[in-house]
């Protein structure tokens, strides 16, 4: 595994060994960035189920400002940090160790506000409905915030979620990536 584009681009990444974890294929974190628009002049991203953190570094590495890492794994929290370290992003990157409802009330009472979440917890364990729900609720997002999921090609969304409206939909073999556009009025 390795950061596709941007300041680190074909730095290779450490991932967890075992099948504990599903890291991102690079085709895929790729094609999602170039959805998302390429590079970016600021912002923070979420990486909600982080694994080996590869998609919050990819964020960073082609212009995010910061990158909140979130796993609840203490194994895949190490592997997180080193990739950050390796990479000489700690001064860009926080790495919260615990759930994932505990992290969004944690950076809710912080006032964080989010640019871009990707959501990638284990296919059968996802409740991401109930987390943009959350966003939402707490008006936790920045104004034109995205929420990515990676899913299971089976798996389907409502085209509403919140504040969250349904953009585009896309197919990588047995994974589904699923996009919304936070809208600050619930229309």
């Amino acid at each position: 595994m390795r950061i596709i584009a941007g300041k680190h681009s074909s730095r290779k990444l450490v991932t967890l060994p075992g099948t504990s974890t599903r890291p991102t294929l690079d085709k895929v974190r790729g094609a999602v960035f170039s959805s998302l628009g390429g590079f970016f002049e600021g912002g923070v991203f979420l990486d909600l189920y982080a694994g080996s953190g590869a998609c919050g570094l990819e964020a960073l590495s082609r212009g995010m400002d910061k990158a909140i890492f979130c796993d609840k794994s203490k194994a895949a929290s190490a592997v997180i940090r080193k990739n950050i370290e390796a990479l000489q992003e700690s001064d860009n990157s926080r790495l919260l160790v615990m759930s994932d409802m505990t992290a969004l009330k944690l950076l809710h009472e912080e006032q964080e506000h989010i640019d871009i979440v990707y959501l990638d917890p284990p296919y059968a364990k996802q409740k991401n409905e109930a987390v943009l729900q959350y966003l939402s609720d707490q008006e936790m997002m920045n104004r034109s915030g995205v929420a990515v999921i990676e899913s299971e090609k089976a798996d389907s969304y409502p085209q509403r979620i919140g504040r969250f409206t349904m953009y585009k939909e896309a197919e990588y073999g047995i994974t589904k990536i699923t996009y919304y556009k936070y809208m600050e009025e619930i229309l």
